[in-house]
Order: structure tokens, then C-alpha cells, then sequence
């Protein structure tokens, strides 16, 4: 096989041993410390702090939406209509108390975290402003761009799912990405999603049961839906699914684990290879904060405390994030790795045989043999909300 620019280790090791740091590229992310880092940790979580710059990150997502051509407040009122909050009855057994507690936070600008109505009724609106953020050249369909890097990522790495297979997205939300499972793989048998949110469940199902077209092609919906019977959203925990061991041929994680400790983070890799079979997937896609564009924001507290304001996890994932791929290359036995985009990684890990000795082999392609980071960076600044025009 012919490599370019990459780290190769095949080692042969009982399956209970771990794999030690040299098998994967060194981690550029280094923690943020220092008296003055104290001092802005202690700030953040002052509520008048949050009063500020929580109103300020939300503002500044709904200003891209509205300068790419977003329609936030229109499709927002839509959502809104379609759904009735009776809907939650069939969900109303779940204790509320029974979540871990990292998932009761304040988040993305939620008082109530991703256990409310509003969470759930504005994620794929706000999903579309982010993908403005990482291609802004495509405007409104800047997500399509952004999403498709990942796609085409991890079919490079060697993603792939057998006829009569059965995918399974962890941390799917409403199914934005549960739905583009299904439209690129259509082998899949089934497409199974589940998120600790029964608000998203809900808006989800709703959505699978309209089927709205998009503002682009005169819908109400700021994508085209359409039905698929193969999908099945459910509210569950990614780290305890219930599922039989041994039975799903692919397990998906897009932009999930930055919103984990990394202890929970390394438990929902863990239940992934329970539920995997033999030869089956983990694919995995995240923030890399080793990428030149992560470094340079973090390494500016005050800037990087915007986003931080509406992300309690994310300084932990950054700090993590090397050592979540370690555990990862320490259960599975091929584990491939490459830049998706500018400030983002994809992973494609595949389980090995049930047997007690396996060979492991780990590919890092994310940087250039001269260092540099393989993709270009395209992302706004912070503080931009539109491509400019030259």
C-alpha cells in the first residue's frame, strides 16, 4: 500500500494493552494555564459573565444565518406550529434526575441544555449558520459543503457499510445527520439514531413525517426532507444503548464528543465497540484543535471565551482530545486518520476479530511532512458573520 505523509505503526499486542502516545502525531493542543487563565475560568462561570457573552454568541450565530441567507426567524416560526408539545407524553416516564450530570448544564445558549423545546426547534437552523461559518464562499449552503468534506474524508480513510448493514448514529440530535446516513449509504438496512433528547426525538420525527422542501425550492424548512422508512430515531444513552453486542456494521459520531468529558467520551467509543461487529466501523469527525485555526483562537483567552460561553466542555475536549484517540487505537485494530477540513478530523477505526491477540495499525495523515496541516483553513474570524466580497 502506498502512503503519503503519514505515521505507520503495526504492533502486535494482547487485546487488554493499551497503545502509547508515539503511535499517534504529538498533540500541538497544549493546555491553557496560568493565573490569568484562573481568573477567566472563575468569570465564565459567573452568571453576570454569561449574561454577556451568552446573549453575544447567539447573536452572532443568528447574524450569520440572516447574512447567508438563512431564514432563521422564518423557518423557526414554522417549526414551532408543526410540533405539539403533547407529543412529549409517550416520553414523560423519563427522570429528568436520571441524566448524567455534564448533560443538565447550560449549553449552546439554553438555560435547559438540549433538554428543551427551544434547543431542539432551532438545532438544523443553527446547524445551517455553522456550516456559513466553515465554507462561507457557499453562503447558504455552506453546511452541505461543510458536511460533504466529512463524507469524502472518511470514504478516503475506508469507510464502508455492507449490503443489509445497519448504521448507528450516536448523539444524532433532530437526524440532520441521521437523514445524510441514509441518503449515502442506501445499502443500509437500517439507520438507527439516538440522542438523550426527547425534545430533539420529537422535532425529528416530525420532520421525517412532513417531509418539508426547503426555502430554496419554496418550502418552509431550511433543508429538503424526505421520508425514509429505514431510519428510527430514539431517545437513548450512547453509552448504554441496550443494544445486542456484536450486532450494528456502523457506528457514526459527527461533532459529538467536543460536547463530552472526556471520560464520557471514551465510554460512548467503548459501547461503540460492544455493539460493533466483528470488522464493523467507528466513524468518528470532530473539531481538531491541533489544526493551526483551534490553536490560534484558543491561545487568545478572551476570544476563545465567546465560544466557550455556550460550550462547558469544550477547554476538557481540547485538552482530551489526543487522548480520546489514544483510547480509541488502544480497543480497535486499524485506526485510519485525516484532516476533513481546516479545523476538523475525521476517524475510521474498524474492530477486530473476537480473538485475544490482535495486529493494530495507525495512520495519522492529518499533517504534511513539512508540518503543515493538510487542508486549508476557509473559516470566518470570530467576529465575521459573511464571506467578503472582493
Amino acid at each position: 500500500m502506498k502512503i503519503i505523509a503519514c505515521v505507520i505503526f503495526s504492533i502486535a499486542i494482547g487485546c487488554s494493552n493499551g497503545l502509547s502516545s508515539s503511535t499517534l502525531q504529538e498533540s500541538k493542543a497544549k493546555p491553557r494555564s496560568g493565573i490569568l487563565q484562573g481568573l477567566l475560568d472563575v468569570a465564565l462561570e459567573s452568571p453576570l459573565w454569561k449574561s454577556l457573552l451568552v446573549p453575544q454568541a447567539r447573536a452572532n450565530i443568528v447574524k450569520t444565518a440572516e447574512a447567508n441567507g438563512i431564514r432563521w426567524n422564518d423557518c423557526l416560526e414554522w417549526i414551532k406550529e408543526q410540533v405539539d408539545p403533547n407529543e412529549m407524553v409517550h416520553y414523560n416516564e423519563i427522570d429528568e434526575n436520571e441524566y448524567p450530570a455534564y448533560y443538565k448544564r447550560p449549553f449552546h445558549a439554553y438555560e435547559k441544555g438540549n433538554l428543551c423545546w427551544d434547543a431542539a426547534f432551532e438545532q438544523e437552523i443553527a446547524s445551517r449558520a455553522v456550516g456559513a461559518r466553515n465554507f462561507p464562499t457557499y453562503g447558504e449552503k455552506g453546511e452541505d459543503a461543510f458536511r460533504s468534506a466529512f463524507d469524502e474524508a472518511l470514504f478516503s480513510l475506508g469507510a464502508n457499510c455492507p449490503n443489509g448493514g445497519t448504521i448507528l448514529d450516536f448523539g444524532c440530535g433532530t437526524g440532520t445527520g441521521t437523514r445524510r446516513l441514509a441518503a449515502r449509504w442506501l445499502e443500509a438496512s437500517k439507520i438507527i439514531g439516538i440522542d438523550l433528547s426527547p425534545y430533539y426525538i420529537v422535532v425529528g420525527e416530525k420532520l421525517l413525517e412532513l417531509a418539508p422542501k426547503s426555502v430554496l425550492e419554496n418550502g418552509d424548512w431550511v433543508t429538503t426532507i424526505r421520508q425514509d422508512d429505514r431510519i428510527d430515531l430514539r431517545v437513548g444513552d450512547a453509552t448504554n444503548t441496550g443494544l445486542p453486542s456484536n450486532s450494528v456494521s456502523v457506528v457514526n459520531v459527527g461533532l459529538v464528543v467536543h460536547e463530552l468529558p472526556i471520560e464520557a467520551a471514551c465510554s460512548l467509543c467503548d459501547e461503540a465497540l460492544r455493539v460493533l461487529k466483528p470488522g464493523g466501523q467507528l466513524w468518528l469527525y470532530e473539531m481538531d484543535f491541533d489544526s493551526p485555526g483551534f490553536s490560534k483562537q484558543r491561545s487568545n483567552p478572551l476570544l476563545f471565551s465567546l465560544i466557550r460561553s455556550t460550550e462547558p466542555w469544550l477547554d476538557i475536549y481540547a485538552d482530551g482530545c489526543n487522548a480520546l484517540r489514544e483510547h480509541i487505537c488502544s480497543k480497535f485494530e486499524t485506526i485510519r486518520i485525516t484532516a476533513a477540513t481546516g479545523r476538523h478530523y475525521a476517524l475510521v477505526a474498524t474492530k477486530g476479530p473476537l480473538s485475544s491477540n490482535a495486529v493494530r495499525t495507525v495512520e495519522d495523515m492529518r499533517f504534511k511532512p513539512d508540518g503543515t496541516y493538510s487542508k486549508d483553513d476557509t473559516h470566518l474570524k470570530t467576529w465575521e458573520s459573511k464571506d467578503k466580497v472582493v
